[in-house]
């Protein structure tokens, strides 16, 4: 079947979108998981299984592979409650019928099955004819969970190091294979070699006869080689990734994966231009492969989506990536974080959302990841960081490790938000003898990390009032640029109608296209790294600035062409985004310059 919704919610830090299936999968929605915090996934679990009258037996972290164990009775536990919300839905009365017309309201104007259910209920409300109708036709939407590739720690019983598949991003993934879950894992931050080769001891990931996935792969990339090469990688293990999801490199939340200048508009052109290409050369691939297994090799073509998410907010934006790039589905994230019916957001939090202004949003450097950061100036968490720098005892107590992957210091890891490493790096510092403006700027550099792994999941604590003695209340929360132009809290109908076209929750009047947002970010990011750079100007440096500024020009020509060929789409503001790319590629010809005088000054250096 189909989709019913062409939108879906992406993975939202740790908590935001812990519980989210449990809130929208009942009307068709497909919405993202996080797997990165068994600790606060198993204080849910006990929470829902009260709360719906379900069999709860903790899972405490002396039992064997106890991470793993963890993820799989949450996400079965939320199968079941999804399952039984949805049946309930389809079990219509004459007085009992809102969650029906919730489910029907807020489909697509086009849907076939609105018009259906119209068609159905002009003559009379048939309970028992609307029963059928809706067994038949209605369609749950998909639990998807996330796992970030490269946060994989290794694990210790004491000194002693675990084997592999204890690994964190390991566990992650067992815990999902096992689960009953009929759905897809979304892999996200990167290839993971020894992660991907894991996947193939799992039968659920494999195709029927039909092509069919029990068990669905879904990358998350941000450009077409990338896609291409990992795709490969997963193919000559039997294993075929049904759906290549593209993310913005930097107008997104989360972390903020940059591209090497490519935007988003010509990487989505690629896709529509290689797709079949794309299917077809991996497909020939993962058939061999199966061949060499002795797997069902399947007698149809296999499927393959391409999905777009980063930025988009508006209905026009939403139209025009899925009708010119032949999309499957948009993914809308940081506006949910105002909608309570749909993500797990604090009250404070939520406040400070709702007022955050383009000013409050910005790319950081806080995450102990290395990755750059968005982030919400002024949250409780990095406020919380701040009071323990004034107080001289810089850094976390780190009390869950999730990132403790820096082995500077220690071969079992430590996260550089932690205290331990920041002491450490601090009193190596102070060794250097340097004079007070260079310590300072390496002081800062070790102290701005923040507690990542905590932060991104206590709003979910705070909001259900549940105990947060070993997290402490600080919450860190990583919404994209785009939610400044969100300034209220909303019901689920108010966000679908926005994005359907049915309503427009955006009061302001200046925001801009997300292509153009993007670009602007882009010259912003590729500014503040040439500031960073020598005098001298190495010759990495070089190739690096070089490519940059050559695929920002490449996607500046095409957005011109794009938005002055365009019909349909777009007409109010052409001229203005023709204005606004013609004074960005104003700034890349100046940096251009930049970069041959630098080249220039070497060269004078060199003789």
């Amino acid at each position: 079947m189909e989709k019913i919704h062409s939108f879906h919610i992406p993975v939202m830090g740790i908590g935001f979108t812990i519980d989210t299936p449990l809130k929208v999968a009942q009307f068709g929605m497909d919405s993202v998981v996080s797997l990165v915090d068994d600790i606060l996934i198993e204080k849910l679990r006990k929470m829902y299984s009260e709360k719906f009258e379900k069999p709860y037996n903790e899972i405490t972290d002396k039992i064997d592979d106890f991470r793993a164990k963890r993820i799989t009775s949450y996400l079965n536990l939320i199968n079941e409650v999804v399952h039984e919300k949805f049946e309930s839905l389809k079990n219509v009365t004459t007085e009992k019928s809102d969650e029906l017309l919730a489910y029907i309201n807020m489909l697509p104007n086009a849907s076939s099955l609105k018009t259906d259910f119209k068609n159905l209920t002009e003559r009379g409300f048939d309970a028992s004819e609307i029963k059928k109708w809706a067994s038949k036709n209605l369609k749950m939407g998909n639990i998807d969970v996330n796992i970030m590739t490269k946060v994989d720690k290794d694990n210790y019983i004491k000194d002693e190091k675990l084997p592999v598949q204890y690994n964190d991003a390991h566990a992650a993934l067992r815990g999902f294979a096992k689960s009953v879950l009929n759905s897809s894992v979304v892999l996200s931050a990167g290839m993971n070699p020894r992660l991907y080769a894991y996947m193939a001891e799992f039968d659920d990931f494999y195709p029927d006869e039909n092509g069919v996935f029990k068990k669905k792969i879904i990358l998350k990339v941000s450009d077409y080689r990338s896609a291409l090469i990992q795709g490969k990688f997963l193919a000559k293990k039997g294993l075929w990734v049904s759906e290549y999801r593209i993310e913005s490199g930097l107008n997104c939340g989360g972390h903020a994966f940059a591209t090497d200048g490519y935007l988003l508009g010509p990487v989505l052109a690629e896709f529509k231009e290689k797709r079949e290409e794309l299917r077809s050369s991996i497909e020939s691939m993962i058939y061999q492969e199966l061949e060499n297994q002795g797997r069902v090799v399947p007698d149809k073509a296999l499927t393959l989506k391409i999905s777009a998410q980063g930025g988009v907010g508006t209905q026009e934006e939403h139209d025009f990536l899925m009708q010119e790039y032949h999309l499957d589905s948009i993914g809308w994230g940081s506006p949910f974080l105002l909608v309570p019916e749909a993500t797990t957001v604090d009250d404070l939090t939520l406040s400070k959302l709702a007022k955050a202004t383009e000013k409050d949003l910005y790319l950081s450097d806080i995450s102990p990841l290395g990755v750059p950061f968005n982030n919400l100036r002024d949250n409780t968490k990095d406020l919380e960081k701040e009071a323990l720098i004034n107080k001289g005892r810089p850094g976390s107590s780190c009390p869950k490790r999730f990132i403790a992957l820096n082995k500077e210091f220690k071969e079992q890891g430590l996260c550089t938000a932690s205290r331990e490493y920041q002491y450490l790096k601090i009193k190596e510092l102070d060794t250097q003898e340097l004079d007070l403006p260079e310590y300072q700027v390496k002081f800062n550099k070790i102290t701005e990390k923040s507690c990542a792994c905590v932060g991104l999941g206590t709003s979910a604590l705070l909001a259900y009032g549940l105990e947060t003695k070993k997290e402490g209340p600080g919450v860190s929360v990583c919404p994209g640029p785009n939610l400044a132009y969100f300034s209220k809290v909303m019901s689920l109908k108010n966000m679908t109608d926005h994005i359907y076209g049915r309503d427009n929750v955006i009061a302001r009047t200046d925001r801009p296209n997300l292509f153009v947002k993007e670009l602007s970010i882009y010259i912003d990011f590729l500014k503040k790294k040439f500031e960073e750079t020598s005098a001298v100007m190495s010759k990495k440096e070089e190739k690096y600035f070089i490519t940059f500024v050559a695929n920002m020009k490449e996607g500046v020509a095409y957005y011109r062409d794009m938005f002055s060929n365009v019909k349909g789409a777009f007409n109010e503001m052409k001229e203005t985004v023709l204005k606004e790319l013609e004074a960005g590629e104003h700034v890349l010809d100046q940096m251009s310059l930049d970069i041959k005088c630098l080249l220039e000054q070497r060269e004078r250096v060199v003789l």
